[in-house]
C-alpha cells in the first residue's frame, strides 16, 4: 500500500509541475489553485508513504527522481520541448542515483 501512495504522489507531483506554465507566474486562479491544490495532494500522498513504512531517503529519492525523469518526458512529449544528449545524460544520471541508493540500503 505504501508503494501505491509513492505512486500516486509521484503521478500528482508531474501534473502539478505540469501545470505551472498554465499559472503563468501564479497570475491566473483557476490555473494557480489546481496547481497549489495538486502539489498538496502529492505532498499528502508522500507523507501516507512515509507513514506506512517506507524510508524517507528512499521514498524522496524515488519521487524526485522519477518525477524528473517524467517530467522531462511530458516537456518532451506534450510541451514543444527539445530532447537533447544533455537532457537525456542528466535523466541517466537521476536515474542512476537513485538505484544506487536503492542498492546502497536508503530503505
Amino acid at each position: 500500500m505504501a508503494y501505491l501512495f509513492l505512486a500516486l504522489a509521484i503521478c500528482a507531483e508531474v501534473l502539478a509541475t505540469s501545470l505551472l506554465r498554465t499559472t503563468e507566474g501564479f497570475t491566473r486562479l483557476w490555473p494557480t489553485i489546481g496547481c497549489l491544490a495538486t502539489y498538496g495532494v502529492s505532498f499528502y500522498m508522500l507523507t501516507q508513504a512515509l507513514t506506512r513504512g517506507l524510508g524517507v531517503g528512499f521514498s524522496y529519492a524515488v519521487w524526485s527522481g522519477l518525477g524528473t525523469t517524467l517530467i522531462v518526458v511530458v516537456g518532451v512529449l506534450f510541451l514543444n520541448e527539445p530532447l537533447n544528449a544533455a537532457k537525456v545524460a542528466g535523466v541517466a544520471l537521476v536515474v542512476a542515483g537513485v538505484v544506487t541508493l536503492q542498492l546502497g540500503g536508503a530503505h
